[in-house]
């Protein structure tokens, strides 16, 4: 994803083993008396309340907390975690997909029902105390599971068989809310569409599975992107056909993002924590060494420029931004990385967007994938004229509407493409 305005834009360090692939997870809980982490502390504006209220999510983290509050033993509240979580990750699906109750008048396509309960959630964990005695590890352990859950990370679920082929997708989280809270991310909303759909290609059928990510550095330095992509990137009868990672772009366009880089350039994320250095991967994943500044796309992006894939345009965008080899200054190069270059920027910019393609496909190279995988970025998604002030404005109005339902469509458009 990209920052709006800017040229691009709670866990700890998780350890990994190789095989069978094992996380640590998040290492402690924030101490009983920190409170609401930054995220869920935006619950209390209005926005969210309203958004929470019209789609009938409102419900959601009240019954998880009386839920937890049953809990009589470490063994029940994981049983509770564990289903809470995957039952808002699939009813925020059948929401979008129609398979469910609208539960409100907020247009099925939204995606931030989903962000806001999950929010709700985690706080009510935060909050929890039981009768029992339950360590910060323990606590940590239930809230990585409720996140993997709820953001589809742990029931990727590929068909196998030669007759259909197998895709899978990711989206992010809304972000810079604190500059307008209503905001919504087209990439999350195109991942809650997709899931456990199937498209026509050229080559037949193909299943798209999806997941969601956090807009948060210290989830993707734990792993959670390696954590939820290696079982399907690794060889066996359910191995991915295509992946693509998508984000939140430019204005106006979509852009296949041709070159990735190892740079973290330090806009500040979802929790108000800032990183900046060079990507951090974490022990124990299977990766190239030493460590490459750069990684390439290999959707077919030709075929996807060319193809007639919907209203918005699409581009190869092959930008990015280096420190040239024997050293100087930032420099920005039109047509990619120069040999021994250091990177700054990729296609898809120093934050979180670059960052996931660059994970995706160092995974995807470090396991012999052989398979079109990258990153889209689609067009920003903004509200309509006249409803452009956050403090006065809408949650929501026709014109985003109609944008998201476009942007999505396009998505679905361009992974048939790709998977053809």
């Amino acid at each position: 994803m990209r920052p709006i305005h800017a040229r691009l834009a709670l866990f700890g360090a998780a350890l990994l083993t190789a095989a069978p692939l094992v996380f640590a997870g998040p290492v402690a809980a924030a101490p009983l008396s920190a409170g609401p982490t930054v995220e869920e502390g935006r619950l209390g504006l209005e926005a969210p309340r309203e958004i929470l209220r019209r789609s009938g999510f409102d419900t959601v983290a009240p019954e998880f907390a009386r839920a937890l509050a049953g809990a009589r033993s470490v063994a029940e509240a994981e049983t509770v975690v564990a289903r809470d979580g995957r039952r808002l990750w699939r009813r925020a699906v059948d929401r979008v997909q129609g398979h469910g109750p609208a539960g409100g008048d907020l247009s099925r396509e939204d995606d931030r029902p989903l962000y806001w309960a999950r929010l709700g959630m985690t706080r009510a964990l935060g909050e929890w105390r039981p009768a029992f005695p339950l360590s910060d590890a323990r606590r940590a352990a239930l809230l990585t599971t409720l996140e993997r859950g709820s953001r589809g990370e742990d029931s990727i679920d590929l068909p196998a068989g030669k007759e259909i082929r197998r895709i899978v997708v990711t989206g992010f989280d809304p972000f810079q809310l604190d500059a307008d809270p209503r905001r919504s991310n087209p990439s999350g909303a195109a991942a809650l569409a997709l899931d456990g759909t199937t498209v026509r290609t050229e080559r037949g059928p193909a299943r798209i599975e999806t997941a969601v990510f956090p807009v948060r550095w210290a989830d993707f330095a734990a792993g959670t992107v390696e954590r939820t992509l290696l079982p399907s990137f690794r060889s066996g009868p359910r191995r991915a056909d295509v992946f693509m990672t998508v984000s939140q772009g430019r204005d106006g366009r979509f852009d296949v993002e041709r070159t990735n880089g190892a740079w973290r350039g330090g806009y500040p994320d979802n929790a108000k924590v800032s990183e900046t250095g060079t990507v951090p991967i974490p022990a124990g994943v299977p990766t190239p060494e030493p460590q490459p500044q750069w990684t390439t796309t290999t959707l077919p992006y030709g075929r996807i420029v060319a193809a007639d894939t919907g209203p918005f345009p699409v581009y190869d965008h092959t930008e990015v931004t280096e420190i040239p080899a024997g050293g100087g200054g930032p420099v920005v190069r039109p047509d990619g990385p120069t040999p021994g270059s250091t990177a700054r920027e990729g296609g898809g910019g120093d934050y979180l967007s670059n960052e996931i393609a660059y994970r995706a496909t160092l995974l995807r190279d470090a396991v012999g994938l052989k398979a079109p995988g990258g990153h889209l970025h689609t067009p920003v998604l903004r509200f309509g004229p006249g409803n452009t002030d956050p403090t006065t404005g809408d949650v929501t109005d026709p014109e985003f509407v109609r944008e998201r339902v476009a942007i999505t469509d396009q998505v679905r458009s361009v992974l048939t493409v790709a998977a053809g």
